[in-house]
């Protein structure tokens, strides 16, 4: 069974086949998924899918394009959610500077804040880093190191870094790029990091793997992840399968016999 650990079925590309392409995903091999919140609007759909579908988990908090709808208010609806029994990590939370919708500053304000929050309601954290390697390193360091755990979510950095995150205790998420035939560096990561503290994840709607780059991804391609990182560590496919699920399990602290 294939563990999606970060996807945005909220997303309108998925407006018109929902419910369809859901439905099906236990059938095709697929469960669970943790669903992931990035703007107010997208945590409040993440906990009605998480209310729809027994295999759908969720995360909850404001991704650092969207951080300027933020105020103590929205985080204290944001903290209340997070005791929801299938609410089960906060974020995607960060720093982009990539995009650079919103200032540094103001960004890092809400990382550190939503940091807090998450320590709070004692629940692991699903980080975006984009263009920020050092600012986002160096605030995890500073503000959340050794406390509830989490993912860098979407890895792109460096082989030394994807070291200093694990001895932090982060997991490293891997998706579609590591099937690019340019993605060299995240090959190199995917081969250095232990198989124990790899995630496997699809962005979707987002960063679809070969042969499917550039159209609409879903949960059902992670299967292409797992034959290149199979082929990375020299382990079979089901092998990749298994403990890339174990890993999302025991980082969500989702109970097995939940299951689907």
């Amino acid at each position: 069974m294939i563990f999606d650990s970060h996807a945005h079925y909220d997303d309108e590309a998925f407006a018109e086949d929902r419910d369809a392409l859901l439905a099906g995903m236990p059938a095709a091999g697929v469960s669970p998924i943790v669903n992931v919140g990035a703007s107010l609007r997208g945590v409040e759909a993440t906990v009605a899918l998480t209310e729809k579908y027994p295999f759908v988990y969720g995360a909850v908090g404001i991704h650092p394009d969207d951080v300027g709808s933020l105020d103590e208010e929205k985080i204290a609806w944001m903290k209340g959610l997070c005791g929801r029994e299938k609410i089960v990590a906060v974020g995607e939370i960060g720093l982009d500077y990539y995009w650079d919708k919103e200032a540094h500053a103001l960004q890092k304000k809400w990382f550190v804040r939503q940091l807090a929050m998450a320590k709070e309601a004692g629940l692991p954290v699903v980080i975006h880093s984009r263009e920020a390697a050092k600012d986002t390193f160096d605030i995890m360091k500073a503000e959340h190191a050794g406390s509830t755990g989490g993912v860098i979510h979407c890895y792109s950095g460096s082989k030394e870094m994807a070291r200093d995150y694990l001895n932090l205790g982060y997991y490293i998420g891997i998706g579609g790029v590591v099937t690019f035939k340019n993605a060299r560096v995240l090959k190199e990561v995917a081969q250095y990091v232990p198989l124990e503290w790899i995630l496997v994840e699809t962005d979707c709607p987002y960063l679809a793997p070969v042969p499917f780059r550039g159209k609409r991804n879903d949960s059902r391609n992670i299967a292409y992840v797992l034959d290149v990182i199979a082929e990375l560590k020299g382990i079979s496919r089901e092998e990749a399968e298994q403990a890339t699920w174990e890993n999302a399990m025991r980082m969500y602290r989702i109970p097995k016999q939940e299951r689907a």
